[in-house]
């Protein structure tokens, strides 16, 4: 059974990356970072071909998951080439995904094993149920947010934190501060707002004396100092910036100067009201549950709660700020609806409480459904440059334009197949093209900057209608779309009766609209003609 779960957790977090290909511009700077680490490698001629020269972002982020990341996921790469599994650059962007959720997910097993032992088999096993049956969790962990990678090790101290015998009311010392070295070097790394989590673990671990203030001290200088040393000696390699340290200036730009309110500010209930019940869906009141029923389960949420507390302070919110807590409330949840179903089942409440577990599961079955459909209809950009590559695959000297909607919907370097680089020793189709194509993503060019070029031969241009209208037919001609999602709508079919729409599961259908259009050149068209 044990196999059996963790199976389940690798192959939901693995699936989501195949039934989402694309990224979205959040992700765009691990992605490409790792993208420039796996084709040009590390040496300091190859660094001016890095992406993050040309398009730095609002500040600077570490390279040193991106990094691991290109060299973890290479020896995967040359097999599935060798087995003719990976046979384009698109190949290995789905691979190196692959590979990001594979070590989250084996996170999820791990803090799984430590459900099993601390509180027993069937919460190990809800454990599993309800993170699979959730959607963000899953669908974010093989995608190259600065905090899917920051998930890894704060899931792997919360191993450390849990894995302990069920009576057991202290962490091991030796556990203790394994975890706070892995908090320490993911807040000095990967994402500050994890030392707001660490202030309250390193209290509890205090009051339960399950470390000494003395040793707290000294392990989490030695483990500051070390992980500080780590990102500023890579990080001031690659931004080639003499001393950079990444996550201090994210603070000071973020927190200190206020620039985060930039990108809109909301209220301090926004976290417990709108985003934990949007992570957690239908199985919201299991950890409820979990912390009436079992002492364990309240100091366990205790250090998450007071974490989202301090993060309501701040006027942005996000809800992947609060992502490495959604772990800790299925591990509540687990214990909860594990009492639930555990309750005796020739009683009346034993009855109502099966059957309220399994209709919540059902719920997040259902809402995780919709949701990742709606998910996989909600790339445009990298839809468009796949179709265009397909499209346009026998033309030689094309110059395509990629808009800004689509470079921020998927359109990632990966995807420009019929350009360099071309990673050595890998048999590649296309091969590389004796009149290699251009991918240009210069900024705010106007459609008549656009015509006026005569370099460019095609445009993926956002579709509205001001920019398509000033597109002249004379000169471009469309070759096709990109639709998008747009909503959900009841169906219309006026055979069916009342009774025949109550009985229906078939209820919903989405409407997508088109988002992106592929336009060519005429003047070069009538060129590649004569």
């Amino acid at each position: 059974m044990s196999v059996v779960l963790d199976a389940l957790l690798l192959a939901t977090c693995g699936a989501y990356v195949y039934l989402a290909p694309y990224t979205k511009v959040e992700e765009s700077f691990n992605l490409h970072a790792t993208h420039d680490v796996f084709m040009y490698g590390i040496g300091a001629d190859a660094l001016q071909q890095y992406d993050h020269f040309i398009f730095p972002g609002a500040v600077p982020r570490t390279f040193i998951g991106s990094i691991l990341l290109a060299w973890l996921s290479t020896p995967f790469v040359y097999i599935a080439n060798y087995l003719g599994l990976a046979v384009s650059k698109v190949d290995i962007q789905t691979i190196i995904r692959l590979v990001l959720a594979t070590c989250n997910a084996i996170t999820l097993c791990l803090l799984r094993r430590a459900v099993s032992r601390r509180y027993g088999t069937l919460p190990s096993m809800m454990f599993t149920i309800i993170t699979v049956t959730q959607f963000h969790l899953p669908f974010w962990a093989g995608r190259t947010l600065p905090n899917m990678f920051a998930l890894i090790p704060v899931n792997l101290a919360s191993y450390a934190l849990l894995n302990r015998a069920s009576n057991a009311s202290r962490v091991p010392e030796g556990k203790a501060l394994r975890a706070i070295g892995l908090l320490i070097f993911t807040a000095v790394v990967f994402r500050a707002e994890v030392a707001l989590l660490l202030a309250p673990i390193v209290l509890q671990l205090l009051f339960t004396k399950s470390a000494s203030l003395t040793n707290l001290v000294k392990w989490g200088l030695v483990y500051g100092l070390i992980s500080i040393a780590s990102t500023v000696l890579v990080d001031s390699y690659f931004w080639q910036q003499w001393p950079l340290w990444p996550e201090f200036n994210s603070v000071y730009f973020n927190v200190i100067e206020g620039k985060s309110s930039e990108w809109g500010v909301e209220p301090f209930h926004q976290y417990f009201m709108i985003y934990i019940p949007k992570l957690l869906l239908a199985s919201l009141p299991f950890p409820f549950v979990g912390a009436l029923v079992d002492s364990r389960i309240r100091a366990t949420l205790v250090p998450s709660l007071v974490f989202i507390t301090l993060l309501s302070t701040l006027g942005h919110k996000e809800w992947r700020f609060i992502v490495y807590t959604v772990p800790i409330f299925n591990v509540a949840g687990a214990k909860g609806a594990a009492w639930l179903l555990s309750k005796r089942k020739g009683s009346f409440f034993g009855k109502l409480a099966s059957l309220v577990v399994v209709g919540l599961i059902l719920c997040n079955v259902t809402m995780t459904y919709l949701l990742t459909v709606t998910a996989m209809a909600n790339y445009p950009g990298g839809d468009a440059l796949v179709q265009f590559n397909k499209m346009y695959v026998n033309e030689t000297n094309v110059h395509v334009h990629i808009s800004n909607l689509a470079a921020q919907t998927g359109a990632s370097l990966f995807l420009q197949t019929n350009a360099p680089p071309y990673p050595a020793g890998f048999n590649l189709t296309p091969p590389p093209r004796k009149h290699p194509w251009v991918y240009d993503k210069t900024e705010n060019l106007t459609p008549a900057d656009l015509t006026a070029d005569f370099k460019i031969t095609h445009v993926i241009s956002e579709i509205d209608t001001k920019r398509t209208s000033d597109f002249s037919m004379k000169d471009w001609m469309i070759g096709g779309f990109a639709l998008a999602y747009e909503g959900w709508t009841l169906k219309k079919d006026n055979a069916k009766t009342v009774e025949e729409w109550a009985r229906s599961w078939d209820l919903l259908e989405m409407v997508k609209k088109p988002k992106l259009m592929v336009l060519a050149k005429r003047s070069k068209m009538k060129k590649a003609s004569s």
